[in-house]
C-alpha cells in the first residue's frame, strides 16, 4: 500500500539528471540538426538542469554523464556531475540516486529526463508537490508510453524502470502514476524534430532557442524556410 508523506510541503528534493554521451545523443534529430545536434544535446541538457535547480523544492541536481564535452556545461549551470557507469540509463539513475542519498538522506530522490528544454519551474515544482504523496510515483511523457519523471520518499528503494514503455513498467512495479493538468513543459521530452516543434511552441530555454534558431535558418526543420 502507498503511504501518504506526512508533510509534503516541507521535502526537498534531488533530482538526478542522466546525459548521454553527445556521439549518442539525439541521432534521430541528426537530418534536421545537422551540424548542430551536438550543441543542440548540450544546449537541451543544461537548459533542462538550470529550469531544475531554480524550482523551490529542488535541493541539487546531479547530472549523470561520461562525455566531459557535456559535464563542463553542466557543471557550469549548477549541476553536481557524476561519472556514468556505462551500464545503461538506469543504472546511470541509480548511480545518481546512491550519491544523492550519500550528500542528503533525508531527501527525496527523483529522476528527470535530460531533453525538457520548455521546463517550466512552477510546473515541476507541482509535479514534486504530487510526488511527495507518494513513496514512488511518475510522470508519463506527452505520449503517454514513456516516463520524464520518476521519483521515490526518502528510504524507499529507488528502482526506474526507463527505457522504451517505461509508463507500462513503472505502473507493473506499483508506482503511482501522478495526473494533473497544466504541467505540459514537464512531458514535452524531445527526441524527433516533431517533439522539437512542439517544444519550441511551448517555449525553450535561452541555449536551446540559440541553437534552434540556427536550425531553423538552415532551413532543416519540418515547416521551416531557409534564411535567405
Amino acid at each position: 500500500m502507498l503511504k501518504v508523506m506526512r508533510v509534503a510541503e516541507g521535502l526537498s528534493w534531488s533530482l538526478v539528471v542522466p546525459v548521454k554521451t553527445l556521439a549518442a545523443a539525439k541521432t534521430r534529430l541528426a537530418a534536421a540538426a545537422g551540424p548542430h545536434r551536438r550543441a543542440l544535446a548540450v544546449a537541451v541538457a543544461c537548459d533542462t538542469v538550470a529550469a531544475a535547480l531554480v524550482t523551490p523544492r529542488v535541493a541539487r541536481v546531479l547530472a549523470v554523464t561520461a562525455d566531459p564535452a557535456v559535464a563542463g556545461p553542466l557543471a557550469e549551470v549548477g549541476a553536481r556531475v557524476v561519472d556514468d557507469p556505462l551500464g545503461g540509463l538506469n543504472a546511470a539513475l541509480r548511480r545518481g540516486a546512491a550519491e544523492a542519498v550519500r550528500l542528503a538522506p533525508g531527501d527525496a530522490v527523483g529522476a528527470l529526463q535530460a531533453d525538457l528544454p520548455a521546463l517550466r519551474p512552477a510546473e515541476l515544482d507541482r509535479v514534486l508537490t504530487a510526488a511527495g504523496e507518494f513513496e514512488q510515483s511518475f510522470l508519463a511523457d506527452a505520449a503517454e508510453v514513456g516516463t520524464t519523471f520518476y521519483g521515490t520518499l526518502p528510504g524507499t528503494p529507488f528502482t526506474p524502470g526507463f527505457g522504451g514503455e517505461s509508463r507500462a513498467r513503472h505502473l507493473g512495479r506499483g508506482a503511482k502514476e501522478i495526473t494533473l493538468d497544466g504541467v505540459p513543459s514537464v512531458r514535452r521530452d524531445v527526441d524527433t524534430p516533431a517533439d522539437l516543434e512542439a517544444a519550441l511552441a511551448l517555449g525553450v530555454g535561452p541555449r536551446t532557442a540559440a541553437v534552434a534558431a540556427r536550425i531553423l535558418a538552415d532551413g532543416s526543420l519540418p515547416g521551416s524556410t531557409r534564411a535567405g
